[in-house]
């Protein structure tokens, strides 16, 4: 049984903030570059979820010891809001300037994966901690062992074959090379599989990798601190561009895979998430899912990605469908 506290920690932007948005434009306009794919508006784009994610933290998991709130000098409405409630001295906002000191030189920062390589300097932190995307949110009440179990992280994902042993990619690979054509990475976009490969093979993977779902993901604070002290350079390499590059490792299935190559690790092949694209996904294909959400147990987590890009009326049934499963922050003071 888990015994020591465990945190949750929440990365947050509103790019609709204009200082955060002349900020941005400031740089991209230093360096003579329009706004790249990997910083869209809609990685940016804040409507109201953190508000789900951390309400959902509180009603689901009311066991967490401090919610953590990673910002760009900002803070969201939801902060205020438990101002004064039973709540207040669970939520903290961390400012990038904490986890970057010593490291200043790399702000200002508009890539995630760099600030996802600092979590683990928060202050007062502790070992234990869960990572949430604020488009990730809790829709079952969950215990410490979903998390971590003996306090070993509970790991969730599938095996797959890396890219250079998949037998069309080799093919592919090998036509290049007699043709004596190169890929520009520049113009490359970031395949966040690939990403995910390469952490991998730095924590020791050559064939396979856990290729890991869109859920809350389980920390151990000293992992990173070990890892980065034997390697400080790959600190620095994760943390340098401003943007999402295909150079940087996914920190998520470092943290796993590491754990994983320690035999620090346990498996969950029970619980699953329900991943929400409504830009992509059809009505019929939401209302499904939400509708198999209710009815089973084992679905723990939502991931609801870029609901600003989806029609009125998808938006109204997804929002609908969160304020009866979470509700809202004021139901629970």
């Amino acid at each position: 049984m888990q015994q020591e506290p465990i945190d949750a920690v929440i990365t947050w932007v509103d790019g609709s903030d204009p200082q955060h948005a002349k900020k941005l434009d400031d740089y991209l306009a230093s360096i003579g570059k329009s706004r790249p794919r990997s910083a869209s508006k809609t990685r940016f784009h804040n409507a109201g979820e953190i508000d789900y994610c951390v309400t959902s933290i509180l009603k689901f998991a009311p066991w967490i010891r401090t919610i953590f709130i990673v910002t760009d000098n900002q803070q969201p409405q939801i902060f205020q809001k438990l101002k004064g409630t039973k709540f207040e001295s669970k939520i903290k906002i961390i400012d990038h300037k904490e986890i970057y000191k010593g490291y200043e030189q790399v702000l200002p920062t508009f890539n995630s994966s760099s600030i996802l390589t600092m979590l683990w300097r928060i202050p007062e932190l502790s070992e234990y901690f869960v990572f949430f995307n604020d488009d990730i949110f809790l829709i079952n009440p969950v215990k410490p062992e979903n998390f971590f179990e003996n306090e070993k992280p509970v790991l969730r994902g599938s095996w797959r074959v890396m890219n250079e042993y998949l037998p069309h990619k080799v093919m592919i690979s090998k036509i290049r090379s007699i043709l004596g054509l190169r890929v520009n990475t520049d113009k490359v976009r970031p395949s966040h599989r690939e990403r995910q490969q390469l952490a991998a093979k730095l924590a020791g993977f050559d064939k396979k990798y856990l290729r890991l779902p869109h859920v809350p993901h389980v920390w151990k604070k000293s992992t990173f601190a070990n890892f980065f002290a034997q390697f400080p350079e790959r600190l620095i390499s994760n943390i340098e561009p401003k943007f999402r590059s295909a150079s940087q490792f996914v920190v998520e299935a470092l943290a796993c895979h590491l754990e994983i190559k320690s035999n620090t690790a346990v498996f969950d092949p029970v619980t699953r998430n329900v991943q929400l694209k409504p830009g992509e996904q059809s009505l019929w294909r939401i209302k499904d899912k939400l509708k198999a959400a209710d009815k089973s147990d084992r679905l723990l987590f939502v991931c609801l990605q870029s609901v600003e890009v989806a029609s009125e009326d998808k938006q109204k049934l997804i929002f609908s469908w969160l304020d009866k499963r979470i509700g809202s922050v004021e139901d629970l003071i």
